[in-house]
C-alpha cells in the first residue's frame, strides 16, 4: 500500500483563476476526436431520406434499384422498421418528439420529415444511393403561415405555467400616466453550431453503445432505453467532446436510425446529418409575436405590465418558446398578467436554443421598457432602478440576490453613460449617425441531482468521474479546478472524465444548469474521499473511491429566486442612406455568482453577447410558403455574425454572493445573449429616432424607417 497525502490549507485556490483548457491542446492539433470521426470495425454508414412535400402521406418507396447500388445493404422505412415506444415522460418531463421516432407510419408532418434511411459501406455510396431514391407521395395542402393573431393559437404550459395574472390591466393602464402598447417580432432562428449531429451505434455483446455528439449521456440512454423498450444499465452511450450543442443535441431521428440499422445488420452504422438536414431536424428557436403593454404613474413606477407571447409548434409535439417568462422575474406592477400561446403548424418541432425563452422576450420586454423611459422622460437606466421588485413578482418567493442594481452602476460608470445625451439623432461621424442603448438581463440559476465519483491512486494522482458534457463552455477545465480544491491539491493532478453514461446520472449540459450541478457533485465526492484518506492514508493498487449524489442536498434548498443578472451596453453606427448598420462597441457587465474560470467565462459572455449581434442585425429563417421550406438551409443564406460583424466587445462580472448557497456557482451559458438583442435595437433608436420593433434589423428595414437628421 502507499500513502498519498492531499493539500494543506496552504494550497492556493484553484477555483476563481485564469486556466487554460486542459484538452486546448487535443483540440489544437486534432488528437480530439468527434463523434463522427472515431473508426469502429466493419462500420457501415447510414444516410437519411427525407420528405420533399410539406405534408401528405408516402404511398411508395422504390428500394429495388436503390438496394442493386454499389455497396448499398440495406434501406429502412416504415414498412419494415421496428414499433418504438413513444408512451413514457423523458427526463426533461416531457413526452418525446414523434419526429425522433423514426419510420413508425406513412404520414408526412412537415417538409424534411425522415422517410428512410439508406445503409451502405462508405458515405459516399449511401449519399448518392440516398439520392437516388424516389418517394411517392399523396401531397396535401399545408400551412405554415405564422401570425401573432393567428385564430388557433392556444396556451401550453411548458416549462412554466401558460398564462398568470393579478390585478386589473384594463383599469391600471387607463390610470397610467405613460403607456406603451407595441408588438413586437423575433424570427426563426437555427443553433448552427460548428459539429453537426453524428452517432455510430453498434451491439457489444447483449450490450448497445452509442457514440454520440450530445448535451447528456445519461439523458440520451433514458430516451433510447425508453424508446426501445431496453433495460437504461444494457445502454451505454459516449461523448467524448462536442463542438457546439446550443440547445439542440439531445436525441433526434440519426441516433435512433442509427441504433435501428446497427440492431438489424448487427454491425455499427454511423449517421451523420448534413448541414442541409440540420435545418429540418435538429430543432430552431421558434418565430414570436409579441404583445406589450406598459402602464406608469408619472415617476415611472409600473402599474401596469402586460407580456403576451405566440410562438410555433408542430404538429406532431408541443413545444413553447416561453419568451412572456422574463417579465416575471424582472419588473412588477399592480395589475402584471403573462401569455405564452402556440400555433399548430406544418413545420418541424422548435427546440430549446441558447436562452430560450430569454432571448426573443428580453428584446420585446427590454424595447418596450425603454420606449417607455422616452415617454417618461426618465433615464433608462433610472426607469429600470426604479422598478426593481422586492419578491417575485409572480412566485412571490424572495430573491436570492439581485445584483441587477450594481450590474448598471458599474456598466454606465465603464461604458461612459453619464455623458449621453438623450436625445435621438444628435450624434454624427460623417455619413454615420450614433446611438447607444442598454438592456437588463437575467438568466435562472438552477440545479439538478448529479452523481460523481473521486479516486486516489498510489502515485498521489486523482480520478474524477462524472457524466457531464462539455459542449465548447469549459466545462471539463471547470472541474477540473473544482475538484482541485476539494481535493485540497494541484490541478496537474486531478483528471477528470466525462461524456459517459457508465459514470452514473448526471444533468445534462443545458439551462445554464451544468457547471453548478456537477461541480457540486464533484465537490462533495471530493471532500468525501480527502475525509476517507485522513482517516486511513494507505492507497491499495487499485485505488480508493468515493461516490457522491447530490439529489437530498439540492432538494434541501430553500426555495428563492436565484439568478444570474447583467447589464448590456451597446453604441451603433447607422448609415440611413445604406440601411447599414454596425455594432461599435459593447460591453455587459454580470452578476453571475462565483466565476470558477475567468478565461473561459469571459469567453461564455463574449460569445453570448456575438450572438445577440447576430440575432440583432443578421439572423432570419426564411421560408418559401409554396414548399414549406427554407430559402436558404446553409451557411450562406443563413446569416450569422461573423469576424468583421464583431466590435470591440468586453464582459466582465461584480462580486455576486448568496450566503445560503453552498455551491455559489451560478450559469454563464446564456446569460450573455439575453438583452444584448434589445441594447442593440434601443441604440437603433437613438441614433435615428426610429424604433425598430421587428428583428433583424436589416438594411431594407432601415431605408424604409428612415430616420433623423431631425429626429
Amino acid at each position: 500500500m502507499t500513502t498519498v497525502t492531499t493539500g494543506t490549507p496552504a494550497q492556493a485556490a484553484s477555483v476563481g483563476t485564469a486556466h487554460t483548457r486542459v484538452e486546448g491542446r487535443d483540440k489544437v492539433t486534432g488528437a480530439a476526436r468527434y463523434s463522427g470521426e472515431i473508426p469502429f470495425a466493419g462500420m457501415a454508414h447510414g444516410w437519411l431520406v427525407l420528405s420533399t412535400v410539406a405534408r401528405g402521406r408516402i404511398t411508395a418507396l422504390d428500394t429495388d434499384a436503390v438496394l442493386a447500388m454499389p455497396g448499398v445493404v440495406a434501406v429502412l422505412d416504415h414498412r419494415e422498421a421496428p414499433r418504438l415506444n413513444t408512451d413514457y415522460v423523458g427526463m426533461l418531463g416531457t413526452p418525446p418528439d414523434p419526429t425522433c421516432a423514426v419510420f413508425q407510419h406513412d404520414r408526412v408532418p412537415h417538409l424534411g420529415w425522415p422517410v428512410a434511411l439508406v445503409v451502405a459501406e462508405t458515405s459516399e455510396q449511401a449519399r448518392e444511393a440516398a439520392e437516388s431514391l424516389v418517394v411517392h407521395y399523396e401531397q396535401e395542402p399545408h400551412d405554415i403561415d405564422f401570425d401573432g393573431e393567428h385564430p388557433d393559437a392556444y396556451p401550453v404550459d411548458g416549462f412554466m405555467p401558460a398564462v398568470t395574472g393579478k390585478g386589473d390591466l384594463e383599469a391600471e393602464l387607463a390610470a397610467s400616466a405613460h403607456v406603451v402598447d407595441a408588438e413586437y417580432t423575433t424570427p426563426e432562428e437555427h443553433h448552427s453550431m460548428m459539429e453537426p449531429h453524428a452517432a455510430t451505434a453498434r451491439w457489444d455483446g447483449g450490450r448497445l453503445e452509442v457514440v454520440d455528439s450530445n448535451q447528456g449521456a445519461t439523458w440520451v440512454v433514458g430516451e433510447l432505453a425508453n424508446l426501445f423498450s431496453l433495460d437504461p444499465a444494457s445502454v451505454r452511450v459516449r461523448s467524448e467532446h462536442v463542438g457546439g450543442g446550443f440547445g439542440s443535441k439531445g436525441v433526434r431521428a440519426h441516433q435512433v436510425a442509427a441504433v435501428m440499422a446497427a440492431t438489424a445488420l448487427r454491425r455499427p452504422v454511423r449517421v451523420v446529418l448534413t448541414r442541409r438536414q440540420m435545418f429540418s431536424l435538429a430543432g430552431y428557436r421558434s418565430p414570436t409575436t409579441q404583445h406589450v403593454r406598459l402602464g406608469a404613474d408619472a415617476t415611472g413606477r409600473l402599474r401596469a405590465l402586460e407580456h403576451r407571447s405566440v410562438s410555433v409548434t408542430s404538429t406532431v409535439h408541443e413545444f413553447v418558446e416561453p419568451s412572456a417568462g422574463v417579465a416575471r422575474v424582472m419588473y412588477d406592477a399592480d395589475a402584471h398578467h403573462t401569455a405564452n400561446r402556440v400555433v399548430r403548424l406544418d413545420l418541424p418541432t422548435p427546440t430549446w436554443m441558447r436562452a430560450p425563452g430569454e432571448a426573443p422576450g428580453s428584446f420585446a420586454l427590454e424595447a418596450a421598457l425603454d420606449e417607455l423611459a422616452e415617454r417618461c422622460g426618465i433615464d433608462p437606466i433610472e426607469l429600470r432602478l426604479r422598478n426593481e421588485p422586492e419578491r417575485g413578482p409572480v412566485s412571490g418567493l424572495p430573491f436570492a440576490g439581485r445584483s441587477l442594481p450594481a450590474c448598471f452602476e458599474e456598466g454606465a460608470r465603464r461604458f461612459g453613460w453619464a455623458d449621453r445625451d438623450p436625445r435621438p439623432g444628435r450624434r454624427r461621424d460623417g455619413r454615420w449617425l450614433l446611438g447607444t442603448g442598454t438592456a437588463a438581463a437575467s438568466f435562472g440559476a438552477g440545479a439538478a441531482p448529479s452523481t460523481a465519483t473521486a479516486t486516489a491512486h498510489q502515485d498521489g494522482t486523482f480520478t474524477v468521474r462524472i457524466a457531464a458534457a462539455d459542449i465548447g463552455t469549459g466545462a471539463r477545465t471547470a472541474l477540473t479546478l473544482v475538484a482541485a480544491d476539494a481535493l485540497g491539491v494541484a490541478p496537474d493532478r486531478v483528471r477528470v472524465r466525462i461524456g459517459d453514461s457508465d459514470f452514473g446520472p448526471a444533468m445534462i449540459a443545458g439551462g445554464s444548469m451544468g457547471t453548478r450541478s456537477w461541480s457540486w457533485a464533484v465537490t462533495t465526492a471530493g471532500a468525501e474521499l480527502r475525509e476517507r484518506l485522513a482517516l486511513s492514508g494507505d492507497i491499495p493498487a487499485e485505488g480508493i473511491t468515493v461516490r457522491s449524489d447530490t439529489t437530498a442536498a439540492i432538494g434541501a434548498l430553500a426555495p428563492a429566486e436565484r439568478h444570474s443578472y447583467g447589464a448590456q451596453f451597446a453604441e451603433v453606427a447607422v448609415d440611413v442612406a445604406t440601411g447599414e448598420v454596425r455594432v461599435r462597441r459593447m460591453l455587459g457587465i454580470f452578476a453571475a455568482g462565483r466565476i470558477v474560470n475567468p478565461l473561459t467565462a469571459r469567453g461564455q459572455f463574449l460569445g453570448g453577447m456575438t450572438w445577440g449581434i447576430s440575432m440583432a442585425l443578421h439572423e432570419e429563417a426564411v421560408r418559401d410558403r409554396a414548399s414549406g421550406g427554407h430559402v436558404g438551409a446553409d451557411l450562406a443564406g443563413y446569416h450569422v455574425a461573423t469576424h468583421a460583424d464583431v466590435p470591440h466587445i468586453e464582459a466582465d462580472w461584480i462580486e455576486d454572493t448568496d450566503p445560503d448557497d453552498p455551491v455559489g456557482i451560478k450559469g454563464i451559458g446564456e446569460i450573455g445573449i439575453v438583452g444584448a438583442a434589445a441594447a442593440i435595437a434601443n441604440a437603433v433608436w437613438h441614433a435615428t429616432g426610429v424604433r425598430h420593433r421587428n428583428l433583424p434589423i436589416r438594411p431594407d428595414r432601415v431605408l424604409a424607417a428612415g430616420g433623423a437628421p431631425d429626429a
